[in-house]
């Protein structure tokens, strides 16, 4: 059985202005999405679910899905503040979106296969999907999910520091926990962050950090539903309080009710988040493009 990408692209793209999961990025207009989709397909997955809100949906019928109609099968769902579990009420004027987890909850009905999750707006690069595809090719039975690592020198600026979180591993390459860490940046050669005091630290260019590209098997969305009835329970009348994926991950694992395996991979992250990040961006495709990792043109 093929594994399916369900693709987080319900974010509003407020910091950059914009829809930016319908930017044009490449040399035909081609948006980061065409080439996440592109890898996995070429990986080897299956079908690509992606998960919207209900008011921009005709221009990403008509932008985005028209273009895959023939390469690979595609469906969406509806991420909405008052999709909620049965017994609870959206609270009268909350507008944000109630996170990550709560969009990979839509995906529920869609979804009976082991799945990869990713961020619409984030490039991830061929050997991400490769070894993320070969993972879940094999995945079998309950409990056992994995995350693709990112090696933290492939994922900075060049524009300025980032915030990674930064895994923690077993000897076995299991997680065991994800920290959040600020300032990171290389100098002087070495990649350095804030650490807990306050003071600079340093960590290795192979560290692992979590990039939002996740792999699960469809057991995950009975855990989701579960921890998201306790969520609300706790955060239901707090307007900025998210339910993000590794609030559920580490819930799992610290129980000890899942493991996850952290994958590593050679490929290099990166994304737009400001308007000034897009050129950027542009530039790079099309470095991709010259040396043969991409067509020209993508489908």
């Amino acid at each position: 059985m093929k594994p399916t990408l369900f693709v987080l692209a319900a974010g509003m793209g407020s910091r950059y202005g914009g829809l930016k999961q319908l930017d044009g990025l490449g040399p035909h207009g081609e948006t980061i999405m065409d080439y996440s989709i592109f890898d996995a397909v070429r990986s080897g997955f299956g079908k690509v679910v992606f998960v919207i809100r209900k008011d921009f949906e005709q221009d990403f019928r008509e932008k985005v899905l028209s273009k895959y109609e023939n390469h690979v099968a595609v469906e969406i769902v509806f991420q909405s503040v008052d999709a909620l579990p049965e017994g609870f009420v959206c609270p009268e004027g909350r507008t944000k979106p109630w996170g990550t987890n709560h969009a990979v909850l839509m995906g529920k009905e869609a979804i009976r296969e082991p799945f990869a999750v990713i961020n619409a707006d984030d490039f991830y690069g061929r050997d991400g999907f490769r070894v993320l595809a070969e993972w879940l090719s094999k995945a079998s039975g309950e409990n056992r999910y994995c995350m693709v690592g990112y090696r933290v020198g492939n994922t900075l600026s060049e524009s300025g520091t980032v915030s990674r979180g930064i895994c923690c591993t077993d000897s076995q390459g299991y997680l065991t926990g994800v920290v959040e860490r600020t300032d990171i940046a290389r100098i002087d050669g070495k990649i350095t962050f804030t650490g807990d005091d306050g003071r600079p630290a340093t960590t290795d260019d192979t560290t692992p950090v979590s990039m939002n590209m996740w792999g699960f098997t469809p057991d995950y969305f009975r855990y989701s539903e579960e921890a998201f009835k306790a969520f609300l329970a706790e955060n239901i009348d707090k307007p900025k309080c998210e339910f993000y994926i590794p609030y559920v991950v580490n819930e799992l694992i610290v129980g000890g009710k899942a493991t996850v395996e952290v994958l590593d991979t050679t490929a290099k992250w990166f994304g737009v988040t400001y308007a000034e990040d897009r050129q950027g961006v542009v530039d790079k495709i099309r470095e991709l493009v010259a040396a043969g990792e991409y067509p020209e043109k993508l489908w």
